[in-house]
């Protein structure tokens, strides 16, 4: 989103499969997060390739519990780091040291994907660290992801905590093995790897000089943050981009029901929006449109500015004047017209998987949608339904009050230096 009031810095990250909260006629997410978008990288997409000249692969030997001393604490697992020694100045030099935190994601791409530390490193003749999360890529305990994903007893380990504890023994064993102890540490991350960087650093301040938190929504807890400010920014950047755009949005959820509630409406909106298989009910294209909006909204960076491509096509529609017809060439200008769409084939990623529990256990940010956006009606979250659904897929219950009470809030410590521009 490019927005200048982005005052909370909401990079939250949709995808195409999400944690679910559950009313009564609808399905509303907490949004996964990652700086690097969804099509760009999956579990079964191929790795973009870093090189071997500059960027090479460890393996830390992990402890599987860093906070209790049971016998089963200690066992171990292998932990993937990546280094670039490309630009670095070296231990004699107290040369700094960029830590990467991997989040939700395989750590195969950052290298290449994440370009502001390869931006900065040689002015800074930084070595540069990237560490991935444990459970995600090859980071798993257990021996098998099958294994670490098994039950609550041995997914029980993957939380933020676990998470920010590997970091710290990593980087105190790449400072030992280089001799750099006197290299000082910043931490960096985006969004939920934000989260990470922003916490390394309450926790860990002996370890890390700073960190650079992008858009990192440490403050959406506990209702610091309002429930409904994130799909109200996603409504004000189609607004921004287009009054006539963002009517069309907001006129077309009554005009889906209408047409759905005739006879063979749903076989209408079907054929009307391509979609892969007979939609059951209208709320399917509903979900499937608000994704698409937010998931736009979300990546609207350069060179494509997705916004305003959806934009363009709803105001420019050569596929009819009516209201769906404008919304369908929205879609089509974002995705093409070469597959179908809604109700696909689901690439349900280790992402999905992974940050499905996460938001089951700690990361229960209470996003809502409210009055006055341009979404069908609004969405209340609701914990108790929630924490249902949670209970019967894992077998726990949330914590939505934990990251507060373990790390803070506005009066966690923080000096947090907001920046955002056009």
């Amino acid at each position: 989103m490019k927005h200048p009031s982005l005052s909370y810095q909401w990079l939250l990250l949709i995808s195409l499969t999400h944690s679910t909260l559950l009313t009564a006629k609808h399905s509303l997410t907490i949004p996964r997060m990652s700086p690097i978008p969804e099509w760009e990288t999956s579990l079964h997409d191929h790795p973009v390739a870093t090189d071997a000249e500059e960027v090479k692969t460890f393996y830390f030997k992990q402890v599987l519990d860093h906070f209790n001393y049971r016998p089963e604490s200690y066992t171990t697992f292998q932990q993937r780091y990546l280094v670039n020694f490309k630009y670095w100045g070296g231990a004699n030099s107290s040369a700094p040291i960029f830590a990467y935190f991997g989040a939700e994601s395989p750590i195969d791409n950052s290298p290449n994907g994440i370009g502001f530390l390869t931006d900065n490193a040689a002015s800074f003749n930084a070595l540069l660290v990237y560490i991935e999360h444990r459970y995600y890529g090859k980071s798993v305990p257990f021996g098998s992801r099958e294994e670490a994903l098994k039950n609550a007893s041995t997914i029980g380990y993957f939380n933020s905590a676990q998470a920010l504890a590997d970091y710290a023994a990593i980087l105190e064993h790449i400072k030992k093995t280089l001799h750099a102890q006197n290299s000082p540490v910043i931490v960096i991350g985006g969004s939920y790897g934000g989260m990470l960087a922003s916490w390394f650093r309450l926790k860990y301040p002996h370890l890390t000089v700073g960190a650079l938190a992008s858009a990192a929504p440490i403050l959406y807890f506990d209702k610091i943050t309002p429930q409904n400010g994130y799909y109200s920014v996603v409504t004000r950047d189609y607004r921004d981009a287009s009054e006539t755009c963002y009517e069309t949005i907001l006129k077309s959820w009554s005009e889906i029901h209408r047409v759905a509630s005739q006879p063979n409406g749903l076989v209408t909106l079907s054929h009307r929006f391509n979609t892969c298989h007979t939609v059951n009910q209208s709320y399917e294209l509903i979900d499937y449109l608000r994704s698409t909006y937010v998931y736009a909204a979300q990546y609207n960076q350069p060179p494509r500015y997705p916004v305003s491509e959806i934009c363009g096509g709803i105001d420019g529609a050569s596929l009819g004047s009516d209201i769906l017809s404008k919304i369908y060439a929205g879609v089509v200008a974002l995705w093409g017209n070469n597959t179908c769409k809604v109700n696909g084939p689901t690439n349900v990623s280790e992402t999905s998987v992974g940050w499905r529990w996460q938001t089951c256990s700690e990361m229960a940010i209470p996003i809502s949608i409210g009055n006055n956006t341009m979404f069908e009606q609004p969405i209340p979250f609701n914990l108790t339904r929630y924490a249902e659904g949670c209970k019967k897929q894992y077998g726990v219950s949330p914590r939505p009050h934990w990251v507060t009470t373990y790390y803070g809030g506005h009066g966690s410590g923080l000096h947090i230096r907001q920046h955002c521009c056009r």
